[in-house]
Parts: C-alpha cells; sequence; structure tokens
C-alpha cells in the first residue's frame, strides 16, 4: 500500500487550558499533548502519513462524516470530559472501526465512551500519581508494534497503573509495565472489533512529558503503521443477512 496512513489525533484538549494546569501544560506541551502526539508521528513517518488534529471543544469533537470518511487510523487521548463526548459521535467512530478504521487509545482513554463500548466491560483499574518509574517490557519480541524499541522502554516518572485492569483478555499483548512501586500492568494489548484493529498504550499521563519520549514515539508510529486498515477495507461495518436460497439441494446446484 503506497497511499499515506490518514491518522486523526483526537485530543481532548482540556488540561491545556484549565486553570490548574496551564503554566504546566503550556511547559511540556506547548502546541497540546494532541500536537505532540501529531508531531511525533509525522517526525518519524515522514511522508508515510497524512496527519491532523481534532479536539473536544470543535463542532461534533472535531470528527465529522467528512473527517471520519478520510481517517484510516483514530488516536483518542481523554481524561477529565468523558462525559462531555457526544454519544452520536462516539456512535460514528464505532461504526468507523467495525468497518475497518483502526483505533489508538491512549493513557486515560481506557474510560472514553468509545474504548469502554468496544471493549464491553468497565475498563476499571488502579493508579497512583506519585511520579513512579515505568519499565515497559517488549513481551512480543516479533509483534510490528514492538519493533524498534530497547527492553525495557524506561520512563522516569509517569502515573501509575496498575492491576486488576478489566478488560476482555487481548487478542495480543505486546507490553507489560512494572512501576516502581513493584505494581505490574497490561500496558500494551490489542483487540479486533470487526474489521478494524484497536491498541491500548497506557504511558501517557498530562503531567509527565512523556509523549516526547523517542520511545514512546516509536510505539506510536509501529502502531499506526499495524493498525491501518486492510487494502481491501471498505468501511462497511458487518451486518446482519439475509441469505437466499442455498446453493445446493438434492445434489444439484440451485444458483450459478
Amino acid at each position: 500500500m503506497n497511499s499515506p496512513i490518514r491518522v486523526t489525533v483526537w485530543g481532548e484538549n482540556f488540561h491545556e487550558h484549565s486553570d490548574r494546569d496551564r503554566a504546566g501544560m503550556a511547559e511540556r506541551y506547548p502546541e497540546g499533548m494532541h500536537g505532540a502526539i501529531a508531531a511525533g508521528l509525522s517526525e518519524l513517518l515522514g511522508d508515510q502519513v497524512e496527519v491532523r488534529t481534532a479536539t473536544l471543544d470543535q463542532p461534533e469533537h472535531g470528527l465529522t462524516e467528512e473527517v471520519l470518511a478520510s481517517t484510516d487510523v483514530l488516536t483518542w487521548w481523554g481524561h477529565a470530559r468523558h462525559g462531555a463526548v457526544d454519544d452520536a459521535v462516539v456512535e460514528k467512530v464505532h461504526q468507523r472501526v467495525l468497518g475497518g478504521m483502526g483505533l489508538l487509545a491512549l493513557h486515560s482513554a481506557h474510560f472514553s465512551k468509545i474504548f469502554i463500548k468496544l471493549m464491553g466491560t468497565s475498563c476499571s483499574l488502579s493508579w497512583r500519581n506519585s511520579a513512579d518509574t515505568e519499565l515497559v517490557w517488549n513481551v512480543s519480541p516479533s509483534h510490528p508494534i514492538s519493533q524498534g524499541v530497547p527492553q525495557p522502554i524506561v520512563i522516569d516518572e509517569q502515573e501509575m497503573y496498575g492491576e486488576y485492569f478489566d478488560i476482555p483478555a487481548p487478542d495480543e499483548q505486546v507490553f507489560l509495565s512494572t512501576f516502581s512501586g513493584g505494581e505490574v500492568f497490561r500496558s500494551g494489548c490489542t483487540w479486533r472489533r470487526g474489521k478494524g484493529k484497536v491498541f491500548y498504550f497506557s504511558p501517557g499521563d498530562q503531567e509527565y512529558p512523556v509523549y516526547h519520549h523517542p520511545d514512546i514515539k516509536r510505539v506510536l508510529a509501529n502502531a499506526v503503521q499495524w493498525a491501518r486498515p486492510d487494502e481491501v477495507a471498505d468501511f462497511v461495518p458487518p451486518a446482519v443477512v439475509n441469505e437466499p436460497a442455498p446453493f445446493f439441494a438434492g445434489g444439484k446446484a440451485l444458483r450459478s
């Protein structure tokens, strides 16, 4: 496939403007978290991607019919405003994933409406925000998402996410994280939903500059390439089919 992967980087864009977080966010992410993620993808993938951003505060949260129709992979970061996401937009994204669009759910997007809808579970976990060191272990060395990253990825300061993580058993577990407090977490997991691919990756709290980390940028770039739709994707979600008469009856073909 020679055409660029069309990536939409969706960000809640709340902490960037809140009174509590504005100053720190301006230092860590002057172009917003969504801007940093988009820049990392463009840096590593170059002309292999066409990257744009969308945010919660835009009309239809930036995810109009036109935008979704021209998105191959959607990345999603949310935290404080999950409930503000319109259910109608969530349903459009859900249908697009079932039809073949890839979805990367990042960090606290485990509680996003779209991720919970796709997983069908509470997606709850344990957490502690005390600048723990996180080691991200590659438990699937041959997986496309884990290529070119060290063993382990070392994140000096990060919010701790720990088990039990209430998700369906992953189709593939790519990363497992351990923390300086002793906790473990299934931090990189994949699923197929309908015709689409889903990757959850946990590192990336807003209080730490994690999306500038070169190894995290590599994981996200790899994940975009992995999650791109299959070449034959038609973006039509699977549906109930009313079959005509059988092909054979009494040993004779009824349809040709």
